[in-house]
């Protein structure tokens, strides 16, 4: 029995073009930081401390829930600098702090 061969469909010229960044502002840059870095971590994301524009993309510092402890006062934290390219892509990632609920900075 003979296969039957269809035709491929041929990529419009748009494919070409270049591309929107998916990231459009610090609101998304900084959705897209916390969803790779809860993904690659398994930590569950406490907030966000900073986000920055950058000449290739996003710099944004999130704040992870390390160790949780009882009582909740005494929970290891990490803030972890998150690099994304302008389309929203983790491209580094690293642990830049790590401190206890808490304390304060001095």
């Amino acid at each position: 029995m003979a296969e039957e061969h269809r035709p491929r469909a041929k990529k419009s010229s748009t494919s070409t073009a270049p591309r929107t960044p998916i990231v459009r502002g610090a609101e998304h840059a900084a959705r897209a930081a916390c969803q790779s870095l809860e993904r690659l971590t398994g930590h569950p994301i406490e907030g966000v401390s900073a986000v920055g524009r950058e000449d290739d993309g996003w710099c944004v510092v999130v704040d992870v829930l390390e160790l949780p402890r009882i009582p909740d006062t005494t929970s290891l934290l990490a803030s972890y600098e998150v690099r994304l390219d302008q389309d929203g892509e983790l491209t580094e990632y690293r642990r830049v702090r790590r401190y206890q609920r808490g304390s304060a900075d001095a």
